[in-house]
């Protein structure tokens, strides 16, 4: 006769395996409001660091039309910072800024790929790489607010937010065809001289390793 009991799990692995409760901080967010309203000084650090972020990628970069679609968006992101004081305003809260560590971290990781890759069209596909990977983030980010906006009837600020998230897409798009449209391609052929160089390295000194036998 076969047991009708199921088998329990052994050393606490069905709870394990759901981990750990993250205990809340003592000014955590209660309520979607108080979500919302930190998410923006979330996005509100964010927009302020990439103002100082983004001069830095058009030092570095060296494709013209690389230079001119991150000179654009410094420009778009300085009104975003603006335009989220007037958010702020709408929703009648003291515009203040939190620390973002995804933005943070974003942004040290652009720095590690300029710091680790030669000047030209391997650093330009890098700094493409970080910058989408930044705009990304917004997107997901403004997206959401935009989302919490609406459900709270801040219409408003809605409004203001939607403006922003549909710049961030556009940023993402000039990015994107940026780098199809040439600096891929050449980063690619840089790869390709590189190995053929090196090829011819190696070839070279074969050669006057056995002369010298």
């Amino acid at each position: 006769m076969k047991s009708s009991s199921k088998t329990q799990p052994q050393n606490g692995t069905a709870s394990s395996a759901r981990g750990k409760k993250i205990p809340a901080k003592s000014d955590a967010a209660a309520g979607l409001r108080e979500l919302f309203e930190d998410s923006l000084k979330d996005i509100y650090w964010a927009e302020k660091a990439l103002t100082k972020a983004l001069p830095k990628m058009i030092k570095n970069a060296t494709s013209e039309e690389l230079v001119s679609a991150i000179t654009d968006h410094l420009e778009v992101t300085k009104t975003h910072v603006t335009r989220l004081d007037d958010v702020f305003a709408a929703i009648g809260v003291k515009a203040q800024a939190k620390k973002c560590e995804a933005m943070d971290g974003l942004i040290k990781e652009g720095e590690e790929i300029m710091e680790s890759t030669e000047e030209g069209m391997v650093r330009d596909a890098g700094i493409i790489a970080a910058g989408q990977k930044v705009e990304h983030y917004e997107i997901a980010t403004y997206g959401t607010l935009c989302a919490f906006a609406k459900v709270l009837d801040e219409t408003e600020a809605a409004d203001l937010l939607m403006q922003t998230l549909n710049e961030e897409k556009e940023a993402d798009a000039k990015l994107s065809e940026v780098a199809e449209s040439s600096i891929n391609l050449q980063a690619a052929e840089t790869d390709e001289e590189e190995e053929e160089d090196s090829m011819t390295a190696t070839k070279t000194s074969t050669r006057a390793k056995t002369r010298a036998k």
